[in-house]
């Protein structure tokens, strides 16, 4: 029997997420996914009078690819993929994985290599197209989540088909708020950190570029970081699990960073370069539907009561001047269950154990 939520989730990704409007050319990356997305994606786009390319991929395929990696053969690669992101004016992918450790053999200096050249296709295509990437809900994903099959299913049409646009006003106030500030505190369990946002825009996440979404985001004063922050909430990158990640700064570069038995593994990737180790984001998440962390960013930096602070790569919305190859979303979460914790802009308590307390934000608190 064909769900439903399917046929909503595809509409909302091509009339809301990216405005799909007549005529536009439009690349749905499917990676690892069930038809029924793709069908249904597909007839949205020609509903709106656009032109559907697809791309299908498989997490087996790419893994193996990484594995051989040389620069000819990636040359090859960007050149087509940024000639095909050049043509397109929208960008939708949804990324299915039955294992999200299939990349964790992947020499690092494979990886290192693939992304260095896949770079320039991922900046047109976040600078140049209207863009949305979500995942696919599987099995494995459910057990990441700790949750049967058919209950992460709910949880994940429910999280994607929130109304975003009811918290737009909310967002819009924080956004409002973190522009008019210079100096931020934040402190909890292994965490005092000092810094300042002052004259870099904050950008609002309602479910435009990444579904789950619900966040608004900023960057550092690339030289202002200052102090520790320990990460609550486990994390995987390049396909390696890292737990408990510790970081310590002084004038914007991470000077010491551990994470246990991964310690050797953590400085390795912010070796990658010289950006590597200085923080490119920092954003504040309040999806009210999303509470506990899974392994999987595009869920876990929207968690209620939760920030990122994000060692690589800047946004271009949000520059703080960082480039780097690495782009590495950590989550602290700050409600009372998580140990607490509280954030001030320049002085003002702005939220104390994952609430939001100026009557503005409220909406944010779920």
């Amino acid at each position: 029997m064909h769900d439903a939520r399917i046929d909503s989730l595809a509409r909302q990704l091509v009339r809301y997420s990216t405005a799909i409007q007549k005529g536009d050319k439009v690349l749905l990356d499917l990676y690892d996914v069930p038809e029924s997305i793709g069908l249904a994606l597909i007839r949205e786009a020609r509903a709106k009078g656009a032109h559907p390319v697809l791309r299908l991929q498989s997490g087996r395929l790419n893994r193996e690819m990484l594995r051989g990696a040389d620069d000819t053969q990636y040359g090859i690669i960007t050149k087509h993929l940024l000639a095909e992101m050049r043509d397109m004016d929208a960008y939708i992918a949804i990324r299915g994985s039955e294992n999200i450790m299939e990349s964790s053999d992947v020499p690092a200096e494979k990886m290192k290599l693939a992304m260095k050249h896949m770079r320039p296709v991922l900046d047109h295509r976040v600078k140049r197209t209207r863009w949305c990437v979500l995942r696919w809900p599987s099995p494995s994903m459910a057990q990441q989540a700790g949750m049967s099959t058919e209950a992460f299913e709910d949880f994940y049409f429910r999280v994607c088909l929130l109304d975003y646009k009811s918290l737009l006003p909310a967002m819009k106030a924080l956004k409002k708020l973190m522009d008019a500030t210079d100096k931020v505190e934040i402190s909890g369990p292994g965490t005092d950190l000092r810094f300042s946002i002052k004259d870099i825009p904050a950008i609002v996440c309602g479910g435009n570029y990444n579904i789950p979404d619900g966040e608004v985001f900023t960057a550092p004063v690339k030289d202002s970081v200052e102090g520790v922050i320990t990460y609550n909430a486990p994390t995987i990158y390049q396909g390696i699990p890292f737990d408990g990640i510790r970081l310590e700064f002084e004038k914007g570069r991470i000077v010491k960073a551990e994470a246990g038995a991964k310690t050797k593994a953590l400085n390795r990737i912010l070796d990658s370069d010289a950006g590597a180790r200085y923080i490119g984001e920092f954003a504040l998440g309040f999806n009210p539907e999303i509470r506990e962390p899974m392994r999987d960013i595009l869920f876990d930096e929207k968690i209620a009561g939760s920030f990122h602070f994000t060692p690589g790569q800047a946004y271009e919305e949000a520059d703080n001047g960082n480039r780097s190859q690495v782009h590495w979303d950590m989550v602290n979460i700050q409600r009372k269950d998580y140990g607490g914790g509280e954030i001030r802009f320049d002085g003002k308590v702005i939220r104390k154990n994952g609430v939001f307390l100026p009557k503005s934000l409220a909406k944010l608190n779920g």
